[in-house]
């Protein structure tokens, strides 16, 4: 449960989220089970604390799914083929909508991207959530944007609509002590890029430490608390 913590920008994204009607949540952070059991990855305890305080948020777990890597599809020797009408999942419950183009889907059928893209399709706004690790996103994250290149193809390549350009879009990350704030600057310019409705106020990351060379295990020990406390979080 959130209490009153001196993150302002917090309290600010909360109540932007709470004018939409669906709220869809990635958190892209993952530990070893045995940790799980200690804590939950920072990025998603802030997802998880923020739903409690909303009433219209799904959460989807990335980690948990079973998503192939993307195929580079978007430059080969033919050119792009990248959600191409061709590459459409051909499956009324996985694809409703029928927006849903990705060739992984048809060469792997058990691949679960189609839980991630089902849900984006019926909500009026998405946060992404994960942990910046050696000055960038975490690898979940960057494997799921990878993957759902196919939104951004459609409309800059194929010349077809932006079929996110109304949904509103933000990305917070947690970090130790290097380059969060340029990683969200990077990350808002790609999702610009893919079409969606980039937010600001959905948009920050929190960084333990400043000093870069500060990596002793004592700063990795605090940092936990000094995350709590800087949050409210009991």
């Amino acid at each position: 449960m959130i209490q009153e913590g001196n993150f302002k920008k917090l309290k600010s994204t909360i109540e932007e989220l709470k004018k939409y009607k669906k709220v869809l949540f990635l958190t892209c952070s993952n530990r070893y089970q045995k940790i799980l059991e200690k804590q939950t990855p920072k990025s998603t305890i802030l997802a998880i604390a923020m739903s409690k305080e909303l009433d219209n948020v799904e959460i989807i777990n990335v980690p948990d799914l079973k998503i192939y890597p993307c195929e580079g599809n978007v430059s080969h020797v033919d050119g792009n083929s990248c959600g191409v009408k061709k590459s459409e999942l051909k499956d009324k419950e996985k694809n409703p909508t029928g927006h849903h183009r990705c060739w992984r889907n048809i060469n792997n059928p058990d691949d679960e991207l189609w839980k991630i893209s089902k849900e984006l399709f019926e909500s009026d706004a998405v946060v992404f959530f994960g942990s910046v690790r050696w000055g960038q996103m975490n690898g979940f994250y960057q494997h799921l944007i990878e993957r759902l290149t196919w939104l951004e193809n459609r409309h800059s390549t194929l010349g077809e609509s932006n079929i996110i350009k109304d949904i509103s879009c933000g990305i917070i990350a947690t970090g130790q002590n290097f380059n969060g704030s340029n990683v969200i600057e990077l990350q808002k310019e790609v999702l610009k890029f893919f079409g969606f409705d980039v937010k600001d106020v959905l948009c920050w990351n929190w960084q333990y430490s400043t000093n870069v060379k500060d990596e002793t295990q004592s700063s990795y020990k605090k940092s936990a608390g000094k995350f709590n406390d800087t949050f409210g979080l009991d």
